[in-house]
């Protein structure tokens, strides 16, 4: 009878909500972690009945349907720090104070505000990224002088940033002076680095809406739960990437 197949160490971990999969990746390197009291290779897998702990702490199988798991939206303000690393000042974590271990599913710039969801789930974080292109974002942006049409169109089009050309997108004048965007990329900075090329200054900059998930009311500094909906369709939008995965 062959042995059962088992689960990645790192997938292991990052279900158990204790950290991302990248993050336990550096811990498995660090030797850090254990399966029964031996220090395990990148790629070994979890059986059944076996014992993981990091620094020495047990760390429990995520529950079969996940019902431990925390999902929520934040409003994040502008000067908090998308980072787990709690030594840093104004850090995500920190601001939020959820009293469960969570993290930021991608991130929003310090000098940004607007949505940002967050989860305690460390296997769905990588889906969602590996899955990026497959939702759209929304932003609406403050600039520091008057649209143009040249603008809106060059905007939409594609702009050349970071060695390569954005994907076209749909841009629509909101006033003299804001305009909202509609992303499925997800570059460095991108909206910022798309207008300074355009020779504007992002003023402000808010992101309203991650797929169908909407601030809803959120004041800045508040988070909630998402919902039954909401959670169904980002299951959806990542329900095929663990099959391109490389972990």
């Amino acid at each position: 009878m062959n042995a059962p197949e088992g689960t990645r160490l790192n997938k292991f971990i990052g279900e158990s909500g204790f950290c991302s999969r990248r993050e336990a990746d550096k811990l498995i390197e660090q030797g850090r972690v254990t399966i029964n009291g031996l220090r395990p290779e990148l790629g070994t897998k979890v059986q059944v009945g076996d014992k993981v702990e990091v620094d020495g702490n047990p760390i429990a199988a995520s529950a079969e349907n996940k019902s431990d798991r925390v999902y929520i939206a934040y409003n994040k303000p502008i000067g908090i720090t998308c980072t787990t690393e709690r030594h840093i000042e104004g850090n995500i974590i920190d601001a939020i104070g959820h009293n469960e271990r969570i993290f930021p599913i991608g991130r929003l710039d310090k000098p940004s505000e607007g949505l940002i969801l967050l989860t305690s789930d460390g296997d769905i974080v990588n889906k969602i990224l590996r899955a990026e292109n497959a939702h759209d974002k929304e932003y609406v942006v403050e600039v520091n002088r008057p649209l143009t049409e040249h603008f809106i169109k060059k905007m939409a089009s594609g702009v050349p940033i970071l060695n390569t050309v954005t994907k076209p997108c749909v841009v629509t004048m909101q006033s003299k002076m804001v305009f909202r965007m509609v992303l499925t990329q997800g570059l460095n900075r991108q909206i910022r680095r798309m207008c300074e090329y355009l020779d504007y200054e992002v003023v402000k900059l808010k992101r309203t809406r991650i797929m169908s998930i909407r601030l809803a009311g959120l004041k800045s500094g508040q988070w909630r739960d998402l919902t039954e909906d909401e959670m169904l369709e980002i299951n959806t939008a990542v329900a095929d990437s663990s099959k391109t995965a490389s972990n």
